[in-house]
């Protein structure tokens, strides 16, 4: 199957973009001091439903899982980088909360995450999103034609590594449509000029995960799912699905 989009299909991903960031701005707007993970998955949820858009991570099962994903987004908090189950955990004032949110509609899918801090919090957990958020845009800005996925990956991890973030080990980006995850992946960190060529048509998720302390690694918690940084820090991710045309980088998840 080709790794390149026609004009519509990118319409008709756009439209499920638009599912995911509209779940993910209603996550945020809930998200308060005791409100519980669940509550946010259940408004994400309500969210889709009402689109006509179905949740890509609910019962989610890749090969390297013991049990499918019990969730509709992976709600991340602290320490927690990625894939953390939302369960009855109270919100409590300054946590950093990574909200990691995907949909299926007609068929096409969307994929997105946004970090922020409930109540008040540490500025250097504003710094650390505020960098994450950078790296996202550096990588969609890096997303043209001509340009190499080592271009990209340099973009996203080269300023952040230079600050003194750690880049989550292992993971990065992915290819996108009718599957969530497809051909290619997309690094965090690389080589300029190395690495695939950037064609129009490609469409991508974008998905820098910073640590602060300068450490990559992480383990799994007890859940199966749950990344967490090996060094106790706190996390921050950050990603839009984008795709690469000829007149440069078309961010799909957005209102």
């Amino acid at each position: 199957m080709s790794m390149l989009k026609t004009p519509q299909q990118i319409t008709l991903m756009r439209e499920a973009g638009r599912v995911v960031a509209n779940a993910l701005r209603a996550v945020k707007e809930h998200a308060a001091v005791g409100v519980s993970l669940k509550e946010l998955d259940d408004v994400a949820a309500a969210v889709m439903s009402d689109a006509g858009a179905r949740p890509a991570f609910l019962d989610y099962h890749p090969r390297w899982a013991s049990v499918p994903f019990p969730g509709v987004i992976c709600a991340s908090v602290n320490d927690a980088v990625v894939h953390g189950i939302p369960n009855g955990y109270a919100l409590e004032d300054g946590d950093l909360l990574s909200v990691d949110c995907g949909a299926f509609l007609e068929g096409w899918c969307g994929d997105a995450a946004i970090s922020f801090i409930v109540g008040e919090g540490d500025p250097l957990d504003q710094e650390l999103i505020d960098a994450t958020d950078a790296a996202l845009a550096r990588g969609i800005e890096a997303a043209r034609v001509g340009n190499k996925m080592g271009d990209l990956a340099y973009a996203i991890g080269g300023e952040a590594r230079r600050a003194g973030y750690g880049l989550l080990a292992d993971h990065g980006g992915h290819g996108i449509g009718r599957t969530m995850h497809a051909e290619p992946p997309v690094p965090n960190i690389g080589r300029p000029g190395r690495g695939m060529k950037l064609e129009e048509g490609l469409v991508i998720a974008i998905e820098p995960m910073l640590i602060l302390g300068g450490k990559d690694d992480y383990y799994h918690d007890e859940d199966e799912w749950t990344l967490r940084s090996a060094n106790g820090r706190r996390a921050a991710h950050s990603e839009h699905t984008v795709a690469i045309t000829a007149d440069g980088p078309m961010i799909l998840t957005l209102p």
